[in-house]
């Protein structure tokens, strides 16, 4: 289980994020909304402990994140945006390196990076570089990377960002298989994917959080009964508003 207690998060004199608080247990996947700027990257990030909170903890599986950072990671994997590799790696010997960091060795590295590759249908590409792959094929290898080492909760950015149809339908359905044995966060702008994986959504506005409910509970809040509407509704700014009623003027 994920517990988030009033997190927040200054830089400077902006405040991005401010007191979010929520709870996210084993076989729910979770679609964390919002538009650009709203806050969602900054806390998946001191989740995972990549950024120290100004105040407000997370805890993972009962350990605190600002007390027990190497217990929290421990027990994550974590997809960022442009999640880095090393290009100039094989597919395995990328994995086999990432489990090693995780502390395998042997015949146990080996078996970590096959698995992996198994899950995430690496295989036919296992022995290539990864710069000579499809965007595709190395969201995959980042996919693989994050579950190397089977860890009981998820937190994924933008995980189909940039793949064409058929790419994020794999990807989905990853996210889908492994949705009943983890805790599952995922950030995304693609409100279609949210209605297709997704069994409870939150959204965030200006560090703030707004809604937080089934996606069919939010479609009921829309008169129209539309995913993108209900979302503008929660999340459009005085300052969009006004522009968007100078580019219709």
């Amino acid at each position: 289980m994920i517990q988030v207690k009033k997190l927040w998060k200054r830089f400077g004199r902006r405040e991005a994020v401010r007191g979010i608080s929520f709870e996210v247990r084993k076989g729910e996947v979770l679609g964390f909304l919002g538009p650009n700027g709203a806050g969602k990257s900054t806390t998946m990030r001191m989740i995972t402990g990549f950024l120290t909170p100004t105040s407000g903890t997370a805890v993972v599986d009962g350990f605190d994140v600002t007390t027990d950072p190497v217990p929290v990671r421990q027990r994550l994997g974590y997809l960022p945006e442009n999640a880095p590799v090393y290009g100039d790696m094989s597919v395995r010997n990328f994995l086999r390196f990432i489990a090693e960091m995780r502390g395998y060795t042997g015949a146990g590295r080996d078996a970590r990076a096959d698995a992996a590759i198994q899950k995430c249908f690496l295989g036919n590409v296992s022995h290539q570089t990864i710069d000579t792959l499809s965007r595709g094929y190395r969201q995959r290898v980042c996919f693989a990377q994050a579950i190397l080492h089977d860890p009981p909760a998820l937190i994924m950015d933008e995980p189909t960002e940039g793949l064409d149809p058929n790419q994020k339908h794999v990807v989905r359905n990853m996210i889908r298989q492994m949705g009943s044995e983890k805790v599952i966060i995922l950030s995304t702008h693609i409100l279609e994917e949210v209605e297709a994986i997704c069994s409870r959504v939150i959204i965030i506005s200006d560090g703030v959080l707004v809604a937080d409910c089934t996606p069919a509970e939010l479609k009921r809040r829309s008169p129209t009964g539309r995913l993108d509407d209900v979302f503008r509704q929660l999340t459009v700014t005085e300052d969009v508003s006004e522009l968007s009623r100078k580019e219709v003027a």
